[in-house]
């Protein structure tokens, strides 16, 4: 499947990973107003079930689905820590999960600059993010261009916070 106003070179389409290159204008005149795409940023690090939930309500929800992985080096800037499993290895795995129609590189925490790269109508984040700063900022940030912030119930038996702890207190 190609993204809705894809070109024919492939370079806006397919699953083929690492895509966050040249993509500003790649959606303009050809995309059908009815097909919604959407975003789900995220680091993936030890990829657990709330991952999973959260791809599969997005899917429901769009036409067309993209997931940023974001770099290792944007995960330290935003948490303090390195992810266990490194961003090659990452996106590997996401580009595996059936409903992911493109996997790219998430190359900023400032959701505008992945929109700008990638036209997407609703970006999908945990309800962990609604109601705080960070939410209040991604939505005025995103809404100012047009895109729509939908949260999706937070895993919270699972995280992979939790997870590193588990192994922490294990070793």
């Amino acid at each position: 499947m190609t993204r809705p106003g894809g070109r024919a070179d492939g370079r806006a389409g397919g699953r083929s990973g690492d895509r966050s290159g040249d993509r500003s204008g790649d959606r303009s005149g050809d995309r059908s107003g009815d097909k919604v795409v959407g975003y789900v940023p995220g680091a993936y690090d030890m990829f657990h079930i709330g991952h999973l939930n959260i791809l599969r309500r997005a899917r429901e929800q769009c036409d067309y689905l993209i997931v940023g992985v974001v770099t290792d080096e944007v995960l330290f800037e935003a948490k303090g820590k390195h992810p266990v499993v490194p961003h090659e290895e990452r996106l590997e795995i996401v580009r595996h999960i059936q409903g992911v129609d493109e996997v790219v590189t998430d190359i900023s925490s400032d959701k505008v600059v992945m929109w700008e790269l990638l036209r997407f109508d609703v970006l999908f984040k945990g309800d962990d993010w609604k109601g705080t700063p960070k939410g209040d900022r991604l939505e005025a940030g995103l809404g100012a261009v047009g895109v729509k912030v939908v949260y999706f119930p937070y895993t919270v038996h699972t995280s992979s916070t939790m997870l590193r702890r588990l192994i922490s207190d294990a070793g």
